[in-house]
């Protein structure tokens, strides 16, 4: 009790000092820290990292939208930088994980906001092996399912729609068959990417979805951009990346009058 009253007065203490900086801080968006398998800083929704935090709009510009994983957050800074003072270009708050998540977190990661375009993926999360089940997180049925949700709540928006296919994998992890069991201790295992990205291509473009597909534009060079028997890439295959996502979006932006 004597811990918490304390706390209560240094706060008032501060507000009374400090005025409406103080209460901004308190009032300012909490990121939920989340680090996963393989990432570090730069990939990872955490408050260190200064991808997550939302840029202060430069008015008139128009104002974009990135909805995706780890592999999304690692490329949110450079995307800024190659669209800075033709874009406003926010992200959500957290690691979107997989398509399930993505499509009950949607309303509110599109809050009252106007977005002139958003650029979403899911794909690796939903590819996932399950360490319990052998089987993917999200089943091939379902993911399409849930991108063709998304996209017709992303395009009733208003907003210009982009979907960016997923990344490749090392070889290593990804799982020669889908058998259901168990998986072995520590396994990290995927379903195939380029199967799963070519229905989900496949859905998308008959809902008249923009495709960036980043599965191609990395492959050529994915020994050399991507982090050792790891999903995540190198600062050089972020950008990579980045530079494909940032194409895509300058080609969606509304013109100027």
């Amino acid at each position: 009790m004597i811990a918490v009253s304390f706390l209560a007065f240094t706060l008032k203490r501060a507000v009374f000092r400090h005025g409406c900086a103080a209460f901004s801080m308190l009032a300012a968006p909490v990121i939920h820290a989340q680090m996963n398998p393989g990432e570090t800083v730069a990939d990872a929704a955490v408050p260190k990292n200064p991808a997550m935090h939302a840029p202060v709009d430069v008015p008139g510009l128009p104002r974009v939208l990135l909805i995706g994983d780890s592999i999304s957050i690692a490329y949110t800074l450079p995307v800024r930088e190659l669209l800075a003072g033709k874009a406003n270009v926010h992200r959500i708050p957290v690691n979107g994980t997989h398509s399930k998540t993505g499509r009950s977190a949607l309303t509110r990661w599109l809050g009252d906001s106007k977005w002139d375009v958003v650029h979403f993926n899911f794909g690796l999360h939903d590819a996932k092996l399950v360490a319990s089940t052998g089987q993917p997180a999200v089943s091939r049925e379902a993911y399409v399912d849930n991108l063709k949700t998304i996209a017709q709540q992303l395009k009733a928006t208003g907003a210009k729609v982009i979907f960016a296919t997923t990344t490749p994998i090392p070889q290593a992890l990804m799982a020669p068959t889908l058998m259901p069991g168990p998986l072995p201790a520590k396994a990290r295992l995927f379903d195939n990417i380029p199967e799963r990205n070519a229905l989900a291509a496949q859905a998308l473009k008959e809902a008249d979805i923009t495709i960036v597909d980043l599965y191609s534009v990395i492959l050529p060079s994915q020994e050399k951009l991507q982090r050792k028997n790891d999903v995540h890439f190198t600062p050089e295959g972020s950008q990579v990346l980045a530079q494909a996502v940032a194409d895509g979006i300058l080609a969606q932006l509304p013109s100027k009058p």
